[in-house]
C-alpha cells in the first residue's frame, strides 16, 4: 500500500493525530488534512489522493456528506469515519458511494484493515480498462470513468464526465468488452455504468445532468440489481 496517497477531512485532533500516525507506521502517505468544507475541496483537487477518510461530522454549515456528494460527481474514492449518526444524516448517507465505514472509536488494526480492503477495490478498479480506435487514435479508457455507452447506427458513442468518443463498432460489442458486474442496459440504445447513478425516475436514470431512457421492464431489473 505504500502507492496510496491518503487526504483526512477530520475536525477532532486527536482521532487526526491517531489516524495519521497509524498511517505512517504503516507507511501510507498523508498528503494533507482539513477540518472544513471548502478547504477539503481545494486542497483534494489540488493533491488528487487516491483515497480520502471522511469525518460525517464536521463544524460549519456543510458537513462531509456534502463533501462526499462532491467527490461521487469528480470521481475520487473516499471511506466515512463516522459515529452514532441522526437518522436524517444517516438518509443522506444512503445516496452517496463510499468504499466502506471507519465506525469511532477504532482501533488501529480496524483502521488499517478496512483502508487494504478500499485500496484493493481501488487497485482493481483502476486495472480494468477497455482500448478503443477513435479519429485514428488508439486510446485506453478506464472502465470506472464511463459514464455511459449510446448506440449511434454501426457506431457507438462512450462518454465519460470529460470526454464524448465515437467507436467503430456496435453498441453491443463495446459492450461486451465492459465488467458486466457494473454496466447495466437501460434501453435497447443505451448501457450505463451502475456506479455513476444519482437517481432513477419513472422511464430515465440521472447520471450527472444525463437523463438516460430507461425502459418499464428495465426498471424492474435495474432496481432489483441495485438492492
Amino acid at each position: 500500500m505504500n502507492k496510496l496517497k491518503i487526504y483526512i477531512v477530520e475536525d477532532e485532533p486527536l482521532i487526526l493525530m491517531n489516524l495519521k500516525m497509524a498511517l505512517k507506521k504503516k507507511g501510507i502517505q498523508v498528503v494533507g488534512s482539513s477540518d472544513e468544507y471548502d478547504e477539503a475541496i481545494e486542497q483534494i483537487i489540488k493533491l488528487k489522493p487516491s483515497l480520502v477518510l471522511l469525518d460525517i461530522q464536521l463544524e460549519g454549515d456543510k458537513d462531509g456528506v456534502n463533501i462526499a456528494e462532491y467527490l461521487d460527481k469528480i470521481n475520487v474514492h473516499y471511506m466515512y469515519i463516522t459515529s452514532q449518526t441522526d437518522p436524517n444524516t444517516l438518509a443522506r448517507v444512503k445516496e452517496t458511494k463510499p468504499l466502506g465505514y471507519i465506525v469511532k472509536p477504532f482501533t488501529e488494526a480496524g483502521l488499517l484493515s478496512n483502508v487494504e480492503l478500499a485500496w484493493h477495490s481501488i487497485a482493481c478498479e483502476d486495472e480494468e480498462v477497455i482500448h478503443i480506435k477513435t479519429d485514428g487514435r488508439k486510446i485506453t479508457i478506464k472502465q470506472a470513468s464511463i459514464q455511459f455507452l449510446k448506440a449511434f447506427d454501426n457506431y457507438c458513442y462512450i462518454y465519460t464526465a470529460t470526454e464524448e468518443y465515437i467507436v467503430p463498432h456496435t453498441l453491443k460489442n463495446t459492450a461486451e468488452t465492459l465488467n458486466q458486474k457494473h454496466f447495466f442496459q437501460s434501453h435497447r440504445s443505451y448501457w450505463i455504468n451502475l456506479r455513476k447513478i444519482s437517481a432513477i425516475k419513472a422511464n430515465c436514470v440521472l447520471i450527472e445532468n444525463h437523463e438516460i431512457p430507461l425502459s418499464y421492464g428495465n426498471r424492474k431489473l435495474l432496481k432489483k440489481m441495485l438492492e
